[in-house]
């Protein structure tokens, strides 16, 4: 489990593709990972399968994560959020993230306001029941606060979300490009309110 707080900004050193698969060499500025640790790559929960005391983690991808993912769009040299799991010990600052991505949203714009910045993106419309005004989404493994939800038109809708300054230096959202797609994981408590009320 994570909650969505960055705590690194790693690289992309290799990508190797595979049978409907792949694996991905991030130099991670991590020097004391452990061999099976999960580790939020982009918001996508990854384990890390090798590593060395400089910090490059290996990590392997499945055709499922490539399928459902932004992953398959890394290369090298690539800019990547990365978030370790939380222990009983470490502050929830974000919200409950599991690293389980649900879709894939296209980010199309940001405007200043002030020293912020409002973002923009595109989501599938089948998302759009679990995200509400001033709720929870994860974007990129960035826990974010949903300041405007549209009505969906055309199999999308959009979310706009406020980016403080912090957040715009020491995550990827200060580098994206009109288009570049991104990681979304909506918040689980809406998708379990959902099942009870489906199946009470």
């Amino acid at each position: 489990m994570f909650s969505g707080i960055i705590e690194h900004l790693g690289t992309v050193a290799a990508v190797q593709s595979g049978n409907a698969s792949c694996t991905l060499d991030i130099d991670t500025g991590m020097t004391d990972v452990t061999l099976g640790e999960s580790i939020a790559v982009n918001g996508v929960c990854l384990t890390a399968t090798e590593f060395n005391e400089a910090g490059r983690v290996r990590f392997f991808v499945s055709s499922e994560s490539l399928d459902r993912t932004a992953l398959g769009r890394l290369k090298e040299g690539s800019r990547i959020n990365l978030e370790r799991a939380v222990t009983p010990a470490i502050r929830l600052s974000g919200h409950i993230v599991q690293g389980h991505v649900d879709g894939v949203a296209t980010f199309c714009a940001a405007d200043p306001v002030g020293e912020a910045r409002r973002l923009v993106f595109a989501v599938p419309q089948a998302l759009r029941r679990y995200m509400v005004e001033k709720g929870s989404v994860t974007l990129d493994g960035i826990s974010l606060t949903l300041n405007a939800v549209s009505e969906p038109k055309d199999g999308e809708f959009t979310i706009e979300v406020m980016i403080i300054p912090h957040t715009w230096e020491h995550t990827t959202l200060g580098s994206l490009s009109s288009g570049e797609p991104v990681n979304v994981e909506v918040d689980v408590i809406a998708k379990y309110v959902e099942s009870v009320c489906q199946y009470r």
